[in-house]
């Protein structure tokens, strides 16, 4: 109640003058008028002369504004607030400015402010001798000290600073303007700039330099790289960024837009270095994707090098075969289109660019019914598929189209002891044109009808210390009839036995190869969930045929009539530990192909790493065995230092392919990255290379975000 009354007084003495002024002088910033101040203290009264004053933690309110002082005196006459500190104004949570003194218009949008501080997103400070706001848009600073870092009252220097004459704070723009400034780094003068422009910390996007950083090779030398930033308008930007170094002039650029349905994101460089004398190189990546009406969706991703060296040299994406695709889809309820377009480049070496299928062109329709007569789902479908190779030699440039015509009966029964019977039954029609292999008719037409019965048993038993089991026994008995001449396998080369393809009536990846006879598999899920949060699964089956098929491969794990045991598990704890594994077991109990996968993070530690065994087979272009390991992970040292490490390492033989390690100082003003990587393969055009980087980021503005959480403590020594 106290409070409240001289509110209320306040509020109508307050409002005619602001309206009034409002009405003829508008501000820069808006040009709308200005609302009405709002003054609450604990104690208002009225002097003789017509002066308001109020005592007592005061606060006045304009809009966004907030201020909070000793004492306020409002002069009606000349509508000025004289303001005594410690005083604190609040700019809609963004921005905080604290002084001693000073003098104000009602609208809070002029004045003049004495011994002031303007901090932003209460990281970013601005220390000055005398402060004026004009027209609400404008904070003009003079004598200024400006930084993020934690400043101390024994009087030692913040580990950066930079002092200007004037520093001018544009609101609108949301930018800072420096006159004659100083780089600082504990009190030592660095760089001086005449005049600096920077972005204000709650500036989302703005034009200008983004963060430099130093890159150093064993190839190129040591670099540095300057990235400036073009903001295009509020939906696409451009950022170009120079790198210069002993070896190389390299410009790469990044280009961004946003569209009311759609998006794309194009990145490149190019460059004359020494590595390639006299020649231009470098690389496009472009992306895109666009919902269109009617539930289509167009995406592309396009991938180009100038040469097989390129992407290795310069630390880009370590690709060895540039996949360029652009497709169209519309997926529906009971409908699923696509039609897409596939280019390959080649940066393998030892792979001539003309004799793999570099243009490839694939269309897949599916059309769902749901038929009351017979239940269930009947599918139709329609594949089509090109690929062609830029030789015209015989066998080497084969080139070939495909036609593939499919339907499928599915229906699901559940009886009353809830075992679940799961019923398949179709056939497709293949058509085939072959070009540039003698050895393959040049037309040919498979048919394959095919047909399968599933049976499930799931059970669950919930146990007394609250865990629950589900166990889930798995039968299929099934059968497919092949016919027609035996077709070009471009399409199905590699195969992949797991989870996902074990009940399949084919397990080929692609029409041109499809599983002949009859078939039965049995399998077993099972899995744990405990009321601690841990859990684990795991999944055994195993496929068992009529006759071999010669189409797999020797560590598919499905040759012969008996496939290899198929093992898979995963674990996860609720402390965020999760492994997964999965394998193929062959009959001598030794693995073929075998997985494991683990992640473990917590609030200081991140580890990710896999392990790959495969075995030789030189139907799989494998003449020898690979058995590796991959490792990253990083760990907080303390609330400053984190460290981070990687590693890929070629068990078979005996050394490492990558490494690399890194460090970074992070604190509320400041943040350190050093990373030092080594790629240790080589190729013809490829050479092992070691690569430094270095940078360094000043937070608090715009183009770097600070540690707000972790802030140094001042000593008094």
């Amino acid at each position: 109640m106290r409070r409240l009354l001289p509110a209320l007084m306040t509020s109508v003495a307050l409002i005619a003058p602001g309206i009034a002024k409002a009405q003829t002088a508008p501000t820069d910033q808006t040009q709308e008028e200005v609302k009405p101040a709002i003054l609450v203290a604990d104690s208002v009264f009225i002097t003789p002369d017509r002066q308001l004053i109020a005592e007592g933690n005061v606060e006045a309110f304009q809009g966004d504004m907030r201020l909070r002082a000793r004492k306020i005196t409002f002069d009606r006459e000349s509508g000025k607030l004289t303001v005594e500190g410690p005083i604190r104004i609040d700019q809609g949570g963004q921005a905080t400015v604290l002084a001693n003194s000073g003098e104000l218009d009602e609208g809070l949008q002029n004045g003049l402010l004495s011994g002031a501080r303007l901090v932003f997103d209460q990281q970013l400070q601005l220390a000055a001798l005398q402060m004026t706001r004009v027209g609400g848009r404008y904070t003009q600073l003079y004598k200024t000290a400006v930084t993020s870092c934690h400043v101390c009252e024994n009087g030692k220097p913040p580990l950066w600073q930079i002092r200007a004459k004037k520093v001018t704070h544009d609101q609108l723009e949301q930018q800072l303007y420096f006159e004659e400034a100083q780089f600082r780094v504990l009190d030592v003068p660095i760089f001086y700039f005449p005049g600096i422009r920077l972005p204000d910390p709650n500036l989302k996007r703005a034009t200008g330099f983004l963060i430099p950083s130093v890159r150093t090779t064993s190839q190129l030398g040591t670099g540095v790289k300057v990235p400036y930033f073009f903001k295009l308008g509020d939906h696409a930007d451009l950022t170009l960024s120079p790198y210069i170094s002993s070896k190389t002039n390299t410009l790469d650029l990044r280009y961004r837009q946003a569209f009311k349905r759609g998006r794309i994101e194009i990145e490149g460089a190019f460059t004359r270095d020494d590595l390639v004398p006299s020649e231009d190189r470098g690389y496009v990546f472009a992306f895109g994707q666009f919902d269109l009406k009617d539930d289509f969706k167009l995406e592309f991703d396009v991938k180009t090098a100038s040469d097989n060296a390129y992407l290795a040299d310069y630390g880009l994406p370590d690709l060895d075969r540039l996949r360029s695709e652009i497709s169209l889809s519309q997926i529906k309820r009971d409908s699923a289109l696509r039609l897409g377009y596939i280019h390959y480049e080649t940066l393998r070496d030892s792979e001539p660019e003309d004799e793999i299928p570099s243009e490839i062109v694939d269309i897949n329709y599916q059309k769902r019914y749901f038929p009351s007569l017979i239940g269930g789902e009947v599918r139709l479908s329609f594949d089509g598929h090109a690929h062609q190779r830029t030789s015209n030699a015989d066998m080497v440039g084969r080139d070939v189209g495909r036609a593939t015509a499919d339907v499928e009966w599915m229906r699901s029964w559940t009886f009353a002891q809830g075992l679940r019977a799961d019923w398949r039954m179709g056939a497709s029609a293949d058509g085939f044109n072959t070009y540039n292999d003698s050895s393959f008719p040049s037309r040919a037409t498979i048919t394959t009808p095919r047909a399968a019965l599933t049976l499930r048993y799931p059970m669950t038993r919930a146990m007394g210390d609250g865990s629950t089991h589900f166990l889930e026994p798995i039968a299929q008995v099934s059968w497919s009839k092949v016919s027609g001449p035996t077709v070009p396998n471009d399409e199905s080369g590699f195969v992949e036995f797991d989870q996902g393809n074990l009940l399949e009536l084919s397990r080929f990846p692609a029409p041109d190869r499809r599983e002949n006879g009859a078939s039965a598999v049995v399998g077993l899920n099972w899995a744990r969930y405990a009321p601690a949060g841990w859990q684990a699964s795991a999944t055994v089956g195993q496929v068992f045929r009529e006759s071999a098929d010669p189409n797999f491969s020797k560590t598919s794990g499905l040759s012969g009539t008996s496939s290899d045991i198929l093992l898979a598990g995963q674990f996860k704890l609720d402390q965020g530990l999760a492994l997964t594994a999965r394998g193929l077991l062959n009959n001598s109990l030794n693995f073929s192909k075998a997985e494991l996968r683990g992640d473990w993070s917590s609030q200081r530690t991140s580890i990710a790493g896999s392990y790959l065994w495969l075995g030789r087979d030189p139907a799989e272009n494998r003449t020898l065995a690979v058995s590796e390991f991959w490792f990253d992970g990083n760990y907080k040292v303390n609330p400053n230092w984190t460290a981070s490490a990687n590693l890929r390492y070629d068990i078979e033989d005996s050394r490492a392919t990558r490494a690399g390690v890194g460090l970074v100082y992070q604190n509320e003003c400041v943040t350190v990255n050093l990373t030092l990587n080594r790629r240790y393969t080589s190729s013809t055009s490829v050479e092992p290379s070691t690569d430094f980087g270095f940078s360094i980021a000043l937070n608090g503005f715009a183009v770097a975000s600070g540690n707000k959480e972790y802030r140094r403590s001042c000593r008094n020594s």
